[in-house]
C-alpha cells in the first residue's frame, strides 16, 4: 500500500506504548496493512497525561500521514485529522480536584482575637519588620563592618 503526506486515512490501534499509539492503516486497494506511529504530542489538542484517556486498542481513527523517514517509519497525527472545532473527549473520568484558588487569610479583628493569637501576630509583624529594615540597610552601605 503507497500512502501519501498530507492525506487523510482511516486506521486501527493496534497498540499503545507510554510514547504513543501504532496504528495499522487500511484503504480499498490494500493488500497489506501498512502500520504507523501517532506521537503523544499528536494525539490530541491539550495536554495528554495518559495516552488511555483518550485510545485504547482496536478504536477506529482517522489520522493524517505527516512524514515517512528513510527506513520506511510512517509519522501519523490524530489531532491535525480532527475538524479544528471538534476537541476529543477523554474516555475515563479521574478524581482531578478543582483547580486551587488562592484565598488570602480573613483578617480577625482584636476584639476576637486570643491572646495567643495576638502574640503570634505580633510576632510575625516584628519579623516582617526586621526583615524589611535589614533589605533597606544592605541596599544603602552595605554590610556596616568595614573598616
Amino acid at each position: 500500500m503507497q500512502v501519501e503526506i498530507g492525506q487523510v486515512y482511516e486506521g486501527q490501534v493496534k497498540s499503545i506504548t507510554s510514547y504513543g499509539a501504532f496504528v495499522e492503516l487500511t484503504t480499498e486497494d490494500s493488500a497489506q496493512p501498512v502500520t504507523g506511529m501517532v506521537h503523544i504530542s499528536e494525539i490530541a489538542n491539550g495536554f495528554v497525561r495518559d495516552i488511555h484517556d483518550f485510545l485504547k486498542e482496536n478504536d477506529a481513527v482517522k489520522v493524517v500521514v505527516l512524514g515517512i523517514n528513510e527506513q520506511g517509519k510512517i509519522s501519523l497525527s490524530i489531532k491535525q485529522a480532527l475538524p479544528q472545532s471538534e476537541k476529543p473527549v477523554r474516555k475515563k473520568h479521574r478524581d482531578n480536584p478543582p483547580p486551587r484558588v488562592y484565598e488570602p487569610k480573613r483578617a480577625v479583628p482584636q476584639s476576637e482575637m486570643s491572646f495567643e493569637d495576638m502574640l503570634l501576630h505580633f510576632k510575625q509583624c516584628s519579623e516582617e519588620n526586621i526583615c524589611a529594615l535589614k533589605r533597606g540597610s544592605e541596599r544603602k552601605g552595605g554590610s556596616r563592618s568595614r573598616k
